[in-house]
């Protein structure tokens, strides 16, 4: 009889050697260090299959009770990315005029950002991350925004270890996207992800991060 109550299989199993483990942390770390947030893509087409794969790295991340509360929605429809980004401008324009606060337009200014969100009809995808909620066809989730924001970071770094740019885009509200990208009601838009390959002029604004020791703590 198994001591467990559920069904199981063998525990996957990765054995790298320490030196080899080091070198594949350091590389991987050191690929993330050189993403950036980029604004200006190319029309240069993403192949397909590169952000399948990427969706399926995503689809892998943790999530509570294993429901998987996310889904993706992958736009390439000139029209339905012009729906977007007229719907999302709106949005930021009442952010930008009216509802942000001195301190945090302020905390913006660096960055370079406004109303204006022209990246959402220029980069060849755009990705629409959804929290899947409790409804006809979905059982009730457990820390969705924990889960989702997980497999967001999954996506990012697949994307990025591709050699794709993105950029992390939350109007605030997000119910338009239902609309645009037609979801039922139990999913809520999370984030808005255009993907491409930067424009031959991109930019980004000079920032720095801060240092691993000022954000890591070891007891």
């Amino acid at each position: 009889m198994s001591q467990y109550p559920y069904p199981v299989v063998p525990a996957p199993r990765f054995d790298v050697p320490a030196t080899r483990a080091v070198e594949r942390a350091r590389a991987f770390a050191d690929t993330m260090t050189l993403r950036r947030t980029v604004r200006d893509f190319s029309s240069r087409p993403v192949p397909p299959e590169v952000l399948d794969h990427a969706l399926r790295a995503a689809a892998t991340a943790p999530s509570g009770a294993n429901v998987q509360p996310w889904r993706f929605v992958v736009v390439t429809d000139p029209e339905r990315k012009r729906r977007l980004r007229e719907a999302a401008e709106a949005e930021e324009r009442e952010f930008y005029e009216h509802r942000a606060s001195p301190e945090w337009l302020e905390a913006l200014a660096p960055l370079g950002t406004d109303w204006r969100k022209p990246f959402l009809e220029d980069a060849p995808a755009v990705i629409v991350v959804f929290e899947v909620h409790k409804g006809p066809h979905s059982p009730r989730p457990y820390y969705v925004k924990e889960s989702v924001g997980i497999a967001v970071g999954f996506l990012l770094a697949a994307l990025h270890q591709a050699g794709l740019a993105t950029l992390t885009h939350t109007p605030s509200p997000m119910k338009f996207l239902n609309e645009v990208c037609e979801r039922p009601r139990e999913e809520r838009a999370y984030v808005v992800i255009p993907v491409g390959y930067p424009a031959d002029d991109a930019m980004v604004p000079d920032i720095t991060k801060k240092a691993v020791d000022e954000v890591v703590v070891h007891l």
